[in-house]
C-alpha cells in the first residue's frame, strides 16, 4: 500500500518529509500508516498586547444607557403590574382597636338609642373581635361599639356582596365581572368571588382568596367553616379562606361523576358541627329533596354525602342542625321534620305559627341557652338543642332575637319583647322607636349593646 501525495501548504512551499525535523506522528510507509503534519502556531514571538486605553468593565457610555434602559423597562413593568395589582385598588387605614367592652352584670331598666350607621351589605349586624362592622359600596369599617365612631377601614374598587363575622374576623366578599366568559355561561354575568379576611382587632388583612361563590350568595358558619349558599354551586372555606368543599355544579371541573347529582337547584342551606344540610330541587325528583354532607373531605370537589332523602313536600327549609340532628319546615301544612344521621325521621311535629316565609336562602336562626330561636317569617320558635323539638312560640315578631343579660329579647313591632327562655312567657317590653320601619329586624349584641338591622341601617341600643 503507497501513501498518498500530502496536500501541499497555502504559500506553496513543501510540507516538511517524515524524519526532516517536521512534527510527524511516527508513521513510516512501511509501517503501512498515513503520516500527518502539524503546524506550531506558537513559534515565534508572541503578540503585542492590545491597547485597551485604560477602560474597565461598564464604563463606556453604551454600557450606561444600556444599564439605564433596563432599569426604566424594569420599573414600567412594576408601575403596570401595581396598575392592574389588587393592591392599587384597595385602600386600608388599619389602627388597634380597644379591648371588648364588658356584658352589663344586671339587665338594663331600659334601652335607647346611642348610634346609628347606614350598612346595607350586612344583612344582621356583624361584630367581629371588639368592634361592630359595617359595609356600604366597597368600603368596611369598623367602629367603637360604645360610640359608633370609626376604628379601622378597609375599601376595594369592586361593590360588596356581603359582610359577616367568623373567626373573630370580619368576612367581606367582592363581587368581580364575568371576565371573558360568554353572556349565557353559569357565571356569565359574574360572581362574589374575591374574598377577604380582616381583623377585628384592627383590621389588617388575614387572608385573601378567590372562591366561585355567586351572584346573591348568603353566608352561613359553624365557628370552623363558612358556607356560601348557591342555585347551583354551594361553596365551603375554612380560616385561611382554603376551599374545602364545592358541592354541585363545578367550573371547569377535570375530573367528571365526582358530584352526587348534577342538574339541582338548591333553595335552602345551612350548616353546624362541620356538616351541611341542603334542600335540593332535582329534575328527577317528585319533590325536594334534603341531602346533608361533610364541609371537607380528601378531594374539595367530591362530597362526603352523610344521607340524602326525597322528602314528600316542596319549598322545604332547613332551619337547624345539630351534631347529629337536622330540622326541616316544611309548608301547608306547617309542620317540623327532624332526621337523624341515618336520615330516618325522628320527629314529625305540627307547627302552628301559620304561613311560613323564607326570604333567603339561609334561615334566620340564632343559638340561644339550650334552644335554637328560629323565625319563621312571623313568629319566633324555639327549638330544643336535644332534639330540634320546638319548645315554644312568640308569635307577631320580627326576627328570631339574642340573647342579652341572661334573657331573651325578641324584636316585635313596638320594640323588643323580654322572653323567659324556659317557657317562652314575656316579662317585659322595651319600647323601641323604629321611625316607621316594619321589616325584618335582625339582632346581635357586644358588650351592653344590643345592635339591630333594620333593613340597609345599622342601630346601636344602649
Amino acid at each position: 500500500m503507497t501513501a498518498p501525495e500530502p496536500p501541499s501548504s497555502e504559500s506553496g512551499s513543501p510540507r516538511p518529509e517524515p524524519g526532516d525535523g517536521g512534527h510527524g506522528d511516527g508513521l513510516t510507509p512501511e509501517s503501512g500508516g498515513f503520516h500527518t503534519w502539524t503546524e506550531d502556531v506558537l513559534a515565534g514571538p508572541p503578540p503585542p498586547p492590545v491597547d485597551t486605553g485604560g477602560r474597565t468593565r461598564f464604563t463606556r457610555r453604551r454600557d450606561v444607557v444600556i444599564a439605564i434602559g433596563l432599569v426604566v423597562a424594569v420599573a414600567a413593568g412594576w408601575v403596570l403590574l401595581w396598575q392592574a395589582s389588587d393592591l392599587k385598588a384597595t385602600a386600608t387605614a388599619p389602627r388597634s382597636a380597644a379591648p371588648s367592652p364588658a356584658p352589663p352584670e344586671l339587665f338594663p331598666p331600659s334601652l335607647g338609642e346611642a348610634w346609628r350607621a347606614e350598612s346595607p351589605a350586612t344583612p344582621e349586624p356583624v361584630a367581629a373581635g371588639p368592634v361592630v362592622v359595617t359595609a356600604q359600596d366597597g368600603e368596611v369599617i369598623g367602629r367603637d361599639p360604645l360610640t359608633g365612631e370609626p376604628v379601622w377601614s378597609y375599601r376595594r374598587d369592586l361593590p360588596l356582596c356581603t359582610v359577616t363575622a367568623a373567626w373573630q374576623n370580619a368576612v367581606a366578599v367582592y363581587r368581580s365581572d364575568g371576565g371573558f366568559l360568554p353572556d349565557d355561561a353559569p357565571r356569565g354575568d359574574g360572581g362574589c368571588s374575591e374574598v377577604t379576611s380582616l381583623n377585628g382587632e384592627d383590621g389588617s388583612r388575614a387572608a385573601q382568596r378567590n372562591w366561585d361563590a355567586e351572584l346573591g350568595a348568603e353566608l352561613v358558619g359553624d365557628g370552623t367553616y363558612l358556607t356560601a349558599s348557591g342555585q347551583r354551586l354551594i361553596t365551603t372555606l375554612r380560616s385561611d379562606l382554603v376551599e374545602t368543599m364545592e358541592y354541585g355544579q363545578v367550573p371547569a371541573q377535570v375530573v367528571p361523576d365526582r358530584q352526587p347529582r348534577t342538574g339541582c337547584a338548591y333553595d335552602s342551606v345551612f350548616m353546624n358541627a362541620g356538616r351541611i344540610a341542603v334542600i335540593e330541587r332535582c329534575p328527577d325528583d317528585l319533590a325536594d329533596r334534603l341531602t346533608v354532607y361533610k364541609a371537607t373531605a380528601k378531594d374539595a370537589d367530591r362530597p362526603e354525602v352523610v344521607f340524602s332523602e326525597v322528602l314528600d313536600s316542596e319549598s322545604a327549609q332547613v332551619v337547624a342542625m345539630t351534631d347529629r340532628l337536622t330540622a326541616v319546615a316544611l309548608p301547608d301544612p306547617a309542620r317540623l321534620l327532624v332526621f337523624g344521621d341515618d336520615g330516618a325521621r325522628t320527629a314529625d311535629v305540627p307547627l302552628q305559627v301559620g304561613a311560613l316565609r323564607q326570604d333567603g336562602p339561609v334561615a334566620e336562626t340564632v343559638a340561644g341557652s339550650g334552644a335554637y330561636h328560629w323565625h319563621t317569617g312571623s313568629a319566633t320558635v324555639a327549638l330544643s338543642m336535644e332534639d330540634l323539638k320546638p319548645l315554644w312560640t312568640v308569635p307577631d315578631t320580627l326576627g328570631p332575637g339574642t340573647l342579652f343579660a341572661g334573657r331573651m329579647l325578641v324584636p316585635v313591632a313596638d320594640g323588643l319583647a323580654v322572653i323567659d327562655q324556659t317557657d317562652g312567657s314575656r316579662v317585659g317590653t322595651f319600647p323601641v322607636d323604629r321611625g316607621g320601619y316594619t321589616g325584618p329586624v335582625a339582632m346581635s349584641t357586644i358588650g351592653p349593646i344590643v345592635l339591630e338591622q333594620r333593613g340597609p341601617l345599622l342601630v346601636a341600643l344602649r
